[in-house]
């Protein structure tokens, strides 16, 4: 499929998904979240890749936010209309897909950029990188979820900190508190994030799903409940065959094969 707003590249298994709109510091319009969306549910149906990195074209930015000339034009009424809820449903599927997803973050990272960075399974930023959620300074609040995601990874007082001041913050600061998980030097970025997906490769896709969703339920039940799903998600993974790979080469001490099952 011919895109306008992304470009979608498979290598090794290994599909990259840039944000193609530098002029506009690949600001999230409304035809490059459909685009993505498609992208994603393509990826999700075909076996084509293993793991999902998302970045942006150009240097000044992974993605600077909503689109500026769309915000203006919302209302009332079309903000609880069935399209305003692609905005909502693109960040949950990146979070609940079967692919884990990765974020590398270069240059400008701040808002709805940011939302949909939140949703990513892990990310990664260059050391010139600035993410943030200035919304609050435009006479609204983060609306793809960002007020949500942003407290379960860094914490109550670090996101009330960021969504109320609307102030970005370094990438050195974002890894500090847990927002990325890695900084790299801006020419070593993709790199980087090819040997996370390696990682991945080598693990069993049920089981890496398994760990992912496991701890995504985690903040929002009770310790009890949490315990229940991992243990009908450990459950899975048995069932998987997995379990039988992993065992076994770890006794005949050799590498595991967990994607021949």
């Amino acid at each position: 499929m011919t895109y306008s707003k992304i470009s979608v590249d498979i290598e090794d298994r290994i599909a990259t998904i840039t944000l193609t709109d530098p002029e506009r510091r690949n600001a999230m319009s409304l035809p490059m979240r459909e685009e993505c969306m498609s992208a994603l549910r393509g990826l999700e149906t075909n076996d084509d890749a293993d793991c999902i990195i998302l970045t942006g074209d150009g240097p000044k930015a992974f993605s600077a936010g909503a689109d500026i000339n769309e915000l203006k034009e919302r209302t009332v009424t079309s903000e609880l209309s069935s399209q305003a809820n692609l905005r909502r449903e693109l960040p949950r599927f990146l979070e609940t897909m079967r692919l884990p997803t990765l974020a590398c973050i270069n240059g400008h990272c701040l808002g709805a950029g940011l939302e949909i960075a939140l949703a990513c399974t892990l990310r990664i930023a260059a050391n010139t990188a600035r993410l943030g959620l200035p919304e609050i300074n435009l006479g609204v609040i983060p609306g793809s979820g960002g007020t949500q995601r942003l407290a379960r990874v860094i914490g109550l007082g670090r996101a009330m900190q960021m969504v109320t001041l609307g102030e970005p913050i370094s990438a050195q600061e974002a890894f500090t508190m847990g927002l990325v998980n890695a900084v790299h030097e801006d020419t070593d970025l993709m790199e980087a994030g090819r040997e996370i997906c390696w990682k991945w490769q080598a693990k069993g896709p049920v089981s890496l799903m398994a760990a992912r969703d496991a701890v995504l339920a985690s903040p929002d039940i009770d310790i009890s409940a949490g315990i229940e799903i991992e243990r009908k998600l450990f459950a899975l993974c048995l069932a998987s065959g997995e379990r039988d790979e992993g065992v076994s080469a770890f006794l005949e001490k050799r590498k595991p094969d967990l994607r021949k099952i």
